[in-house]
């Protein structure tokens, strides 16, 4: 039987503003997005289709017009795991996970609510910081990989935050 060939990885530091209210949670980039330096880098994950579609924008096509959208929404983006070792791109293939520090973060920006991007994201955040479940929901996973996948409960979840809100 072959081994997989595990290989240290690193995420990325957070995206965020000084007033950012909503905090986004991924589990762990991609090998695209890692390729590409930045969050959701693979075109047919739907992330940024389903965050600026909510906001009627069209998706930035560089890394530096995505960090204005996030910034301008007030949309603060990180992953649970910094860094791994991971074959691939596949969350079960994740072992020696190095877990970001969100209490750090959300001392330096008034995030309101966090959502985790799919199961594995929400699983270790709830596993490790379980007091800030309260202001949390796990919503289906914006990967190509998840045939589960609901633009609907994303755009409801959206709305909680910023339909009526001075955000």
């Amino acid at each position: 039987m072959a081994t997989k060939d595990f290989a240290r990885a690193e995420g990325f530091p957070p995206a965020y503003g000084a007033d950012s209210a909503l905090l986004i949670l991924g589990s762990f980039p991609s090998v695209k997005s890692r390729a590409v330096n930045f969050y959701y880098g693979n075109r047919q994950n739907r992330f940024w289709k389903t965050v600026c579609g909510y906001f009627g924008e069209v998706v930035p096509e560089c890394i530096e017009g995505k960090k204005e959208f996030l910034l301008r929404r007030k949309i603060a983006l990180w992953d649970v795991i910094v860094s791994c070792e991971i074959v691939g791109s596949s969350d079960a293939l994740i072992r020696g996970e190095t877990v970001a520090d969100v209490p750090a973060l959300l001392n330096v920006c008034p995030v309101k609510k966090i959502f985790c991007n799919g199961a594995k994201s929400y699983a270790l955040f709830a596993e490790r910081f379980p007091k800030l479940l309260p202001m949390t929901d796990k919503l289906p996973s914006t990967s190509p990989a998840n045939p589960h996948f609901s633009q609907a409960v994303w755009y409801s979840a959206l709305d909680g935050v910023f339909k009526g809100e001075n955000v």
